[in-house]
Parts: C-alpha cells; sequence; structure tokens
C-alpha cells in the first residue's frame, strides 16, 4: 500500500488520469469535486472516494485542500464493486489513513503494518454508501441541458424552457435523463443542488447563503429538502 499527502490551492485542477492500483481519495480539509465513470462526485472532509483501478478520473479543489490518498495493491480483498464510490469515513478510519500517509504506505513484512492493516479492511468493509454521486446523460441533446442546468442552479426555468435548443422535447430530455441517470429530470436537478450545497457546506458558506445559491426560495425549504435527502439537517451533516 502507497500513501501520498498533497496540499493544493483553491481552484487547482488534477487533469484527466488513470492509476493501474485502486485508491482512496479523503481530504482532511477542503472539498474536491471528482470527474470519473460518466459522473461527478463531491467528496467532503467526512467522506472518501474509492476509484477502482483502469477509471479515468480529475480532480477539482473546492478550497484549499489537504488530501491524503491511499493507493491499494489489487490483490488485496477489498470487496468493492468496480465503479466509484463515496464512504463514510469515521474518526478512527480517518486518523488511521493519516497515520499510514505518513510513514509513505504499508508494508507486508513487519507486524505493525500488517496489523495496521487488517484493522484498514476491516474498517472498509461494510462503510455504507453515500449518495454523493452525479451521473451524467451519455446523449448529446440530454448532456446539454445538464451542463447548462450544473452552470446555473438558481435558475427555476422548467424543463421544457431547458430543452429549447437541444434538439429534443422536454419528454425525450426527460425520457433520456431516466434512460442514461437512472432519475428524472426533476429528480437529477435536485441531486445537483444537494451535491453543490454539500460542496459550500463543506467550505463553511452559511446554510442562508447556501439555500439561495442552489435554487431554494428559503433556508427552511433547503432544510426541509436537506434532512430528507440526507437524513439530517445541513448543520448536523457538517458537524458530523
Amino acid at each position: 500500500m502507497r500513501g501520498v499527502g498533497l496540499t493544493m490551492p483553491a481552484g487547482f485542477r488534477m487533469e484527466s488520469h488513470v492509476h493501474d492500483w485502486p485508491q482512496l481519495i479523503f481530504a482532511v480539509r477542503g472539498v474536491i469535486t471528482v470527474s470519473a465513470d460518466g459522473g461527478n462526485w463531491v467528496v467532503p472532509p467526512m467522506r472518501g472516494l474509492w476509484v477502482p483501478a483502469g477509471i479515468r478520473h480529475s480532480l477539482h479543489m473546492a478550497g484549499t485542500v489537504a488530501m491524503r490518498t491511499l493507493y491499494l495493491d489489487p490483490a488485496l480483498p477489498l470487496g468493492f464493486a468496480d465503479s466509484c464510490c463515496v464512504i463514510e469515513v469515521v474518526p478512527l478510519l480517518r486518523e488511521l489513513i493519516v497515520s499510514i500517509v505518513s510513514v509513505g504506505g504499508l508494508r507486508d513484512d513487519g507486524p505493525t503494518d500488517r496489523a495496521r492493516l487488517t484493522l484498514l479492511l476491516e474498517l472498509l468493509s461494510g462503510r455504507p454508501a453515500q449518495p454523493l454521486a452525479l451521473p451524467m446523460p451519455k446523449d448529446q441533446r440530454a448532456r446539454s441541458v445538464a451542463e447548462r442546468v450544473l452552470a446555473d442552479l438558481r435558475s427555476t426555468l422548467t424543463l421544457d424552457e431547458w430543452s429549447r435548443g437541444s434538439g429534443a422535447s422536454g419528454r425525450t430530455i426527460d425520457r433520456l435523463f431516466r434512460t442514461d441517470t437512472g432519475m428524472a429530470f426533476g429528480r437529477w436537478r435536485q441531486q445537483a443542488r444537494l451535491l453543490e450545497a454539500i460542496r459550500l457546506l463543506g467550505l463553511s458558506v452559511a446554510v442562508t447563503e447556501v439555500a439561495l445559491r442552489v435554487g431554494y426560495r428559503s433556508p427552511s425549504a433547503f432544510v426541509a429538502a436537506f434532512r430528507r435527502s440526507m437524513g439530517k439537517t445541513p448543520a448536523a451533516y457538517i458537524r458530523g
């Protein structure tokens, strides 16, 4: 296992690349947006992103980011799916990641490293996947709508209005969203707003400001929607 620690300035982009070993991306500080495997993922400090070997991905830093990354030998019994997923990073797992990175990784020829590896695999197994992914439509007509929505999450335009100029009707765009992302357009836009809200909350933006930036008319409406999706209020989520 190899461990790498990097500190990157706000706005820094790590261009598209691929690794031979699976990777666990974790930020001690700051928020990372990862584009990979046909979708986008938001990785706030209390979450980590599992990126399987061979998956091309790029990273964008929101705020100054202190990233800690583990690269794991593919021969290890990892038990993860062959797709990216966000996992919960409990405090013990967080400290273990930081500890492994601080010494550059783990070897298999010492009892201390073997004990750390055993604990790491135990903590990673059964970590619940978090709903922090935003799949992008493959059809170019629907993708053009998705990209415009992401550029203006405050907008209250209807799907028919978003679809103008895309080359397809609102009904067709909705069908394409369901086929390509597994979500109707309205649900997809709600997920896009949720991920942007988590990114902003991770940067310590006030809840009221976050609500306005992602298109809610009032903080109370935003808090209610956030609670329905994440099971807790924005403030409780960040404290967690």
